[in-house]
């Protein structure tokens, strides 16, 4: 083969593809590269999926066509890794021990839905620098790549290389590319081979380049379609073709197959075009479309492209406490659309800690216990937008609603310790002198709901210390000291006077004693004095008895103990205690000070309302607790919900709140808690609902429509902002020019756009303005600029008709008629009908006149109706005329003289002449019907046929054939109808039919019982009946007998033959009509005869009665059907021949 000159290639193009947008995704490109023979390459590209709502796609070509992906193996190898926190993809194609086939142009390409981009390399192999080897054992080599022990000896290392002769003769050069343009595409890969051409897409660019291909004539094609078509989802799109020949048909098909029409898919076709329309376009429609004529096809692709998806609805800023749920909602534009959740650039998706939820449009990102790790900014991501909301996560604090207090007990005595904290589901524990407390047979512990409590029963001298109790997850711990107290008993010779050991320091305040309302208040009073004095409580003038009860007093020898269970506010005052003995008195005055959380706030209400805020209001509690307030806390939620959304953390001093980041046009509701130094106050009473709203925006295009002397017309649209409030009606004001006193034209807002202002001062230049009213107020007004003139405008009279009364207006009988003509002029006009030239005077024809227009109403048409009708409007002497024709058009009379005028064949002539009432209308054609005299049924032989004669067909030779013929008109055919008052008989040919004899079956047969009786067992009291089928021809005599004798007339039987099948019933049966029972046939070919025992017995022989039936009935299942009850047996059997 001579040696050909390697063709020069073109620079590498980008080429892009169909509808897809060529955009940067990558971010790094595998670059070109030169790789020695039987070694390995890698080529790693990364791609960048920030802005892509779903994983690429990533593809590696060879050439144009070869996809290696389906080549992956031993020696091409591919990789793929992602980074999450950069959104990049990392590829990575290995070729593994390169070979020379392996050189050449690849191209990688990624795509993900709507978007694309491909780079392009190129692999150069270099063959490996052959030396001598040092070894000849070197040389022996193995085929294969498993061993040194695999595959056989290749000995072609050691044989010598000759060096090619040079050849004498001259080298002839050989152009490729003629080769090429005139070569068929199938050899183009061939010729690139035999001539070392490695890139054969920079080889087929060439050839595109050097050759002008002109297009092939179609002989169907005038116009093909497109090579594609792009349109929007939801949009109308539509294809073109023109044809060689108008009158051919064409095909639609979609991915292979036929397209039929519809609404969805409208087919056009008009002279040599055809047109196929694709109405509301959605992803399905994405396809390849062909359009065929005969044997050839033009194609053509559609690409649907989505809209962006928005979001209609953001995220709201959530606060909330650490443990309660969270939940971001957000709204967008399409139902089903995917969305993205992120939080610090970091995809969320469902897991246990975050909840993904979608409805419809709405998706909600939940996460079930907030915690401060939480906190953040969070953004959820659409292709056609973004959102964002904050997170703010309070630490939980958790408030002590009755801490533990000191005990000081004596030995063997019971010491509790009890505390209540704000939430039932805290746990915590118990420490001594900073060592946990341990439960025991003397110690024991509880946790009811928020209260905890430490019980030492027996207490000893080693119980006495400092106890804390520290709930889990919270800096808070409560401390008390138990005091162990001993009794020593000393003998003291002489008398010591009563002493009060009073210590209240503590307190704050000298002798005054502050309880928390609910609390215990236990005040251990120590005595002194020889002998033991007696103690006396008061409170005021009232002892305190000791006795059990809330408030009590316990006493011992040397320590008095005043004991408040549950403190109230009544138990609030003055308190004394007296001791005395022979030796003296003391006595010590204390006060007793109730404290407790505040009553709620009252009267919480909205004061003004905004865009997206509320003004709220309330008054402070009556009652402070006794203790002041520090200020308040307030809540928010939407009408209808149970969720209650926390405004403020830190307690707020004033009675008056601006409530922000509202929703408009949502109704929300507020309550209020107050704060003191106890604690919170139970929730105020809820506000009423208030709408956080703001005004519409100024009515647009305030104008003029009519001017009178003392009335204006004007006319304005609705606000360009009108809110979620809506628009409630409008206020019209006036003024004269150059003051300032508007004066309201109505009292109560219009709900149109239009309103006339009357009592207007005449000649005078106003000004008017129009306000919006909604809940939320008044709107800016919209004021005219130009100034009114208040005068009557003189205006020619002019009658506007309407089009379809400018030609013949055609009604039906009976149908009503309403003509609405409007008109106009200044005054109001003179209006006047005639019809025909004359006065309208018919009274069956009804005139209803108004300021701009004139109505003409028939209830029921008739034919008089018909005619010109006249209508002038008039001004002194102006004058406006219009003629408006009526035609009333009723169903056709029926033809005239219909004749058959000559039969020959299978056909028929017929002639008639059109009717002499043609319903006021012209005749559109005729029916006619035909009729054969065997069977009189009428068959259409034509509809709407012109002329007044035409020629049945078809018909059927030995027939004779009446005619009848319907009038038409636009009406419908006429009620009467023609009939012909002659026939058309189809003559026989010469052929005879014989028909053979008639040979009766002979069905005479003796009497034969197909079905017998059987033997019955019955209850006594209860109908039965007994059954047998019986066959005879003629039809036999039946005899019923008992013990052989006739049954005659008794009423007690009634004897039945149904075809056949013979039952007699016996009614209410007694002990007595037991027996033997037979039944005969007979005729005049003979007789048979049947019998059974009919046994009755008594009520209590009803189950024995049901087994015996039960059981008798198996032994006949080949012969008769049975149904076993105590009250009716029968029996029905088909049989043939029973006449």
């Amino acid at each position: 083969m001579p040696e050909a000159k390697k063709p020069e290639l073109p620079d590498d193009e980008t080429v892009q593809g169909g509808q897809s947008e060529l955009t940067g995704l990558f971010v790094e490109r595998p670059e070109s590269t030169t790789v020695i023979k039987g070694k390995n390459v890698t080529f790693v590209a990364k791609v960048d999926s920030s802005d892509l709502l779903r994983k690429p796609n990533m593809k590696w070509l060879k050439g144009k066509w070869l996809d290696l992906g389906s080549k992956a193996g031993k020696h091409v190898q591919f990789k793929e890794a992602y980074d999450r926190n950069s959104k990049v993809y990392t590829y990575e194609m290995s070729i593994i021990k390169v070979v020379e086939g392996d050189a050449g142009g690849y191209r990688c390409e990624v795509t993900s839905k709507d978007k694309c981009d491909s780079c392009t390399f190129e692999v150069t192999v270099e063959a490996v620098q052959e030396e001598q080897p040092a070894n000849i054992l070197d040389s022996f080599k193995r085929s294969g790549d498993a061993g040194e022990d695999a595959g056989d000896l290749d000995f072609s290392a050691l044989l010598k290389k000759r060096e090619k002769k040079a050849r004498d003769e001259p080298k002839e050069e050989v152009d490729v590319w003629e080769i090429l343009k005139d070569a068929k595409p199938c050899d183009y890969e061939k010729i690139a081979f035999d001539y070392g051409i490695t890139d054969l897409r920079g080889l087929l660019k060439r050839l595109k380049k050097m050759k002008k291909v002109e297009p092939k004539k179609s002989d169907a094609f005038l116009k093909k379609l497109e090579q594609c078509y792009s349109v929007d989802k939801g949009k109308r799109t539509q294809m073109h073709v023109e044809l060689h020949d108008p009158n051919v048909q064409v095909k639609w098909l979609k991915n292979g197959v036929e397209i039929k029409p519809s609404a969805k898919y409208v087919f056009e076709c008009v002279g040599n075009k055809r047109t196929l329309t694709i109405n509301k376009c959605n992803l399905s429609d994405d396809a390849a479309y062909e359009c065929v004529v005969g044997e050839e096809k033009s194609f053509t692709e559609v690409f649907v492209k989505e809209p962006p998806v928005t979001i209609t609805k953001l995220l709201d800023d959530v606060h909330v406490v650490v443990g309660e749920k969270v939940e971001f909602e957000c709204e967008v534009s399409e139902e089903g659309a995917n969305v993205k959740w992120m939080k610090d650039g970091v995809e969320l998706t469902k897991d246990g800690k975050y909840r993904i939820k979608k409805d419809g449009k709405k998706h909600t990102l939940v996460i079930n216990e907030a915690t401060i790790e939480d906190i953040g900014m969070y953004y959820v991501y659409t292709n056609g937008g973004e959102s964002k909301g904050e997170l703010e996560v309070e630490a939980k604090e958790l408030e002590v609603l009755q801490s533990i207090a000191d005990l000081s007990v004596k030995a063997c005595e019971q010491a509790m310790f009890k505390c209540e904290v704000s939430d039932e589901k805290v746990v915590g524990k118990w420490f001594k002198d900073g060592v946990e407390v341990k439960p025991g047979n003397r110690i024991k512990m509880s946790h009811i709901g928020r209260i905890h409590k430490l019980t030492i029963d027996d207490v000893k001298p080693q119980d006495e210390g400092n106890y804390t109790f520290v709930p889990e997850g919270y800096a808070l711990s409560l401390s008390a000291k138990l005091n162990f107290i001993e009794i020593k008993i000393e003998y003291v010779p002489r008398q010591d006077p009563p002493k009060i050991h009073l210590d209240t320091s503590s307190t704050g305040s000298k002798n005054t004693i502050v309880v928390v309302a609910g609390n215990k208040l236990r005040l251990d009073v120590e005595i002194t004095g020889e002998p033991a004095p007696t103690v006396c409580w008061m409170k005021g003038d009232t002892v305190i008895s000791e006795a059990e009860g809330r408030v009590r007093v316990e006493t011992r020898t040397t320590l008095s103990s005043f004991v408040i269970e549950g403190a109230e506010r009544p138990d609030e005052g003055q308190y004394s205690i007296i001791v005395t003995n022979p030796a003296g008195e003391d006595r010590a005055e204390l006060t007793v000070k109730i404290v407790d959380v505040p009553n709620p706030p009252e009267n919480v209400r909205c004061m003004g309302v905004g865009e997206d805020t509320a003004t709220i209001t309330w008054d402070p509690p009556k009652f402070d607790g006794g203790a002041p307030i520090k200020g308040y806390l307030m809540e928010r939620k939407k009408q209808g919900s149970s969720r209650w959304t926390k405004l403020n953390f830190e307690v707020f001093e004033s009675t008056t709140y601006e409530a922000k980041k509202m929703i408009e046009g949502v109704f929300y509701e507020m309550r209020v808690f107050a704060v003191n130094g106890i604690g919170i106050s139970q929730p105020s009473g809820n506000s009423k609902p208030f709408m956080p709203i703001a005004p519409t925006s100024e009515p647009t295009r305030l104008t003029v429509e009519d001017v009178t002397d003392s009335t204006c017309a004007l006319k304005w649209r609705p606000p360009e902002r009108v809110g979620a409030g809506g628009v409630d009606g409008y206020i019209i004001e006036w003024c004269k020019e150059g003051e300032d006193n508007w004066v309201g034209a109505n009292k109560e807002p219009v709900d149109k756009n239009t309103y006339r202002v009357k009592g207007l001062p005449t000649g005078e230049k106003l000004l008017f303005r129009v306000v919006a009213m909604n809940i939320a107020g008044r709107s800016p007004p919209c004021i005219m600029k130009q100034s009114v003139i208040i005068r009557e405008i003189m205006e020619y009279p002019k009658i506007r008709l309407p089009r379809q009364l400018r030609t013949k207006f055609i009604r039906k009988v009976g149908e009503k008629i309403n003509l609405v003509i409007p008109f106009q002029g200044k005054p109001r006009p003179v209006v006047n009908w005639l019809k025909d030239g004359e006065p309208l005077e018919n009274k069956s024809v009804g005139i209803r006149t108004s300021d701009f227009d004139t109505i003409l109403f028939i209830r029921s048409a008739e034919r008089d109706h018909s005619g010109t009708y006249t209508l002038s409007v008039q001004i002194d002497n102006m004058q406006d005329k219009a003629d408006i024709h009526i035609q009333i058009v009723d169903k056709p009379g029926p033809p005239i003289n219909v004749m058959v005028t000559d039969v020959w064949g299978f056909n028929a002539a017929l002639e008639w002449k059109p009717p002499k009432d043609t319903g006021n209308t012209d005749i559109t054609g005729y029916t006619i019907q035909k009729a054969d005299k065997k069977t009189q049924g009428w068959f259409t032989v034509y509809e709407h046929n012109r002329r007044p004669s035409c020629t049945a067909s078809d018909l059927v030779m030995g027939n004779e054939y009446s005619f009848r013929v319907f009038s038409e008109n636009i009406c419908g055919l006429s009620d009467e109808v023609a009939f012909s008052k002659n026939t058309a008989i189809i003559g026989k040919t010469d052929l005879e039919y014989n028909k053979p004899a008639f040979k009766e079956k002979d069905m005479s047969s003796s009497p034969k019982f197909t079905a017998p009786l059987v033997d019955r067992v019955v209850v006594a009291g209860y109908s039965t009946a007994i059954s047998c089928a019986v066959r005879a021809y003629p039809k036999a005599k039946i005899v019923w007998m008992k013990n052989k004798m006739i049954i005659g007339e008794d009423p007690k039987f009634l004897m039945q033959n149904n075809q056949g099948v013979l039952t007699l019933n016996i009614r209410k049966p007694g002990q007595f009509d037991g027996g033997k029972y037979s039944c005969k046939a007979i005729n005049d070919l003979g007789e048979d005869e049947v019998e059974c025992r009919l046994e009755v017995r008594g009520t209590g022989t009803h189950t024995q009665c049901h087994a015996f039936t039960h059981r008798h009935a198996q032994t006949h299942t080949h012969t008769h059907t049975h149904t076993a009850t105590p009250i009716i047996l029968s029996m029905r059997q088909t049989f043939i021949g029973s006449q």
